[in-house]
């Protein structure tokens, strides 16, 4: 009717209706994600807005790209045929936004153009808005060049008004965003890994693990958290086992949300464990970064004969291994951690050898040994089962083991960053094994990839509903996705880590999700920097982790920092948020005086020895 002579779009061709529609679903079949909606006021009628308004969903039921639909009131313009038109009211705008909330359902996108209904953003937010389009601080609206965009800090701070938190987005929506194999190229689908957050949005901050200056998060604008998010905060601080829903929507926290998780979890913190925040001076020892795995995310192991982006590959002898391991113990050490790459020379006898050297010549040194992939790889070269395996680790002089190789345990994303590696069961079996075995263990989470916050919840419970079975894990260890060198990175496959609200979130709601069974949640002041461990501290954490000495796998990712944090470091840093600092054991025991005192007086770090990869024969001896 609109195009026929008299009508707004006579002349128009491309405004037909079927034309208009055919575009629609042809952008279906090939899942384009598509912005469509109507224009009010142009003299159609009520009914003709909702007959296309039910065009508009059934191509949505049947394709599901619509990502948004804006409904926008028109404004007369002079020097045009509708110059004297009558624009439409704000009643009939409100009419028409409730009326696309109801046909296209509770997860449509509805959009009205903020600069078009100044003073009113509360009543349109009430109809059924939820999104503000885009509003640009650099360009005017070019259509409605009378009518300037609003400052996004007015946006904010009316958006606040209305009860809702202003959230920037992408051009394609968060559901588009996190399947972007699907909707997007791959040149645009890199761009908007690199650019979204773990729900889809748009990145909040510029900050990525390894950074040393952590963002400045905004102040909340709502006055008070939302009722539901705050009823499974409750049940989380009481015990109570979260479902994935629950969980993933404490993940959401924003503004008065987020003030409300962060300042529970802390709450929690000091109820469990006090205002001691705890560390242990141990060295990590990696033995050698040659690696049969190609874990996508890894930017740490080599080949044979690789000399990559962080230097050469390496195979430590004993003799080095020893001496680190002996001047640790001089520098106040009570704790080596050893970890290393896949290397296809070793077998079952390689780890019990490491363990039996330094057992040998440090009797009282802990030996924290061997993630669940070493133990199951070793296992299977002498063939044995986890059990006996474990058992002779054990013997040689192992201690404890770290929770490594975790990344992130659903079998969704193992496919994805690990997919020769050990599923989740077989994680899982590795350390029930060994807390069976008396042989507790860390655990760990690697997140800020390609993973969504459903997937941090599924992870989080299969740790705490072993940790109900056993209670054998010392320690929950958030440690985010350092980007910089990573594979899947470089090759447009993954996120640049989680932002700082994603990262501290971890160790709330980690704190909160794992009560009571895992009572430390420790941040990693490698990956978080210091400052950023700090207000981890702040948010649930009750542990600074380790001091370190050497620290490679960080490094090689592209962290900057990661070598060492003394204790007088450790200590001041503690200090500086009011808490008390102590030295503590790889099991959190009380750590003897002389053992305090050498590490106050450490001497420097000798250089260390990268042995060069040796045959096999070599490796027996």
């Amino acid at each position: 009717r609109l195009c026929a002579p008299g009508g707004v779009h006579h002349g128009s061709p491309d405004k037909d209706p079927a034309v208009r529609l055919e575009v629609l679903r042809l952008a279906g079949e090939l899942r384009v994600p598509f912005t469509t909606g109507i224009l009010i006021g142009i003299g159609e009628t009520r009914a003709e807005r909702l007959e296309a308004l039910r065009a508009i969903a059934a191509l949505h039921a049947e394709h599901g790209h619509i990502q948004e639909t804006i409904i926008q009131n028109f404004r007369a313009k002079p020097a045009t045929k509708l110059a004297e038109a009558e624009e439409p009211d704000l009643e009939d705008l409100l009419w028409t936004i409730a009326a696309a909330r109801l046909i296209l359902g509770p997860e449509a996108n509805i959009q009205a153009p903020p600069n078009l209904s100044p003073g009113v953003y509360q009543r349109l937010v009430a109809a059924g808005l939820n999104d503000w389009g885009g509003v640009s601080p650099v360009t005017p609206d070019h259509v409605n060049p009378e009518a300037p965009w609003p400052a996004l800090e007015a946006l904010a701070a009316r958006t606040a008004e209305a009860g809702k938190v202003l959230v920037q987005r992408l051009p394609a929506y968060p559901a588009y965003a996190r399947a972007p194999d699907v909707w997007l190229a791959p040149a645009v689908a890199t761009l908007v890994r690199q650019a979204s957050d773990a729900e889809g949005w748009a990145r909040g901050d510029t900050w990525s693990p390894g950074e040393t200056t952590p963002p400045t998060l905004p102040a909340a604008r709502l006055a008070r958290a939302d009722a539901g998010l705050a009823r499974a905060v409750e049940r989380g601080a009481a015990g109570e086992r979260l479902g994935t829903a629950d969980i993933m929507h404490i993940f959401t926290a924003r503004d008065a949300d987020y003030a409300h998780v962060t300042a529970a979890a802390d709450a929690l913190r000091r109820a469990v464990s006090g205002e001691t925040i705890r560390y242990v001076v141990n060295r990590n020892i990696n033995y050698t970064n040659i690696c049969t795995y190609r874990c996508t995310f890894c930017a740490f192991s080599k080949g044979k004969t690789h000399e990559a982006l962080r230097g050469p590959a390496y195979d430590l002898d004993h003799g080095e291994i020893v001496r680190r391991a002996v001047e640790a113990w001089d520098r106040g050490a009570t704790e080596v951690c050893l970890q290393g790459g896949i290397h296809p020379d070793y077998t079952g006898d390689t780890y019990a050898g490491i363990c039996a050297a330094i057992r040998a010549v440090l009797p009282e040194m802990h030996i924290h040994a061997f993630s669940p992939l070493e133990v199951t790889q070793g296992a299977a070269t002498l063939g044995l089962s986890l059990h006996d395996y474990l058992a002779r680790l054990k013997a040689a002089g192992l201690g404890t083991l770290p929770g490594t190789a975790a990344e992130i345990l659903d079998d969704e994303i193992r496919a994805i960053i690990c997919p020769d590696k050990v599923n989740t069961a077989e994680w899982l079996a590795v350390a029930r094994t060994a807390h069976g075995l008396g042989l507790r263990t860390t655990s760990t989470i690697m997140y800020g990839h390609v993973e969504t916050s459903r997937n941090w919840a599924r992870h989080l419970l299969a740790l705490r509903d072993l940790q109900a079975e056993t209670g054998g894990f010392s320690e929950f260890v958030p440690l985010p996705f350092v980007h910089m060198e990573a594979p899947m990175y470089l090759r447009g496959l993954a996120r640049r880590g989680p932002t700082f609200r994603e990262a501290v979130l971890m160790h709330s709601v980690a704190r909160l999700v794992l009560h009571p069974h895992i009572t430390n949640i420790q941040t990693s002041w490698v990956k978080m920097g210091p400052a950023g461990a700090a207000l981890a501290l702040q948010a649930g954490a009750n542990d600074l982790g380790g001091t370190l000495m050497n620290e490679s796998i960080s490094r090689a990712a592209g962290t900057q920092h990661g070598q060492e944090f003394p204790p007088d470091a450790m200590e001041s840093l503690i200090r500086s948020i009011g808490r008390t600092p102590a030295q503590r054991t790889t099991l959190y025991g009380a750590v003897p005086e002389e053992r305090k005192r050498a590490s106050y007086a450490a001497a420097e770090l000798t250089a260390v020895v990268q042995t060069a990869p040796r045959r096999k024969a070599a490796l027996a001896g």
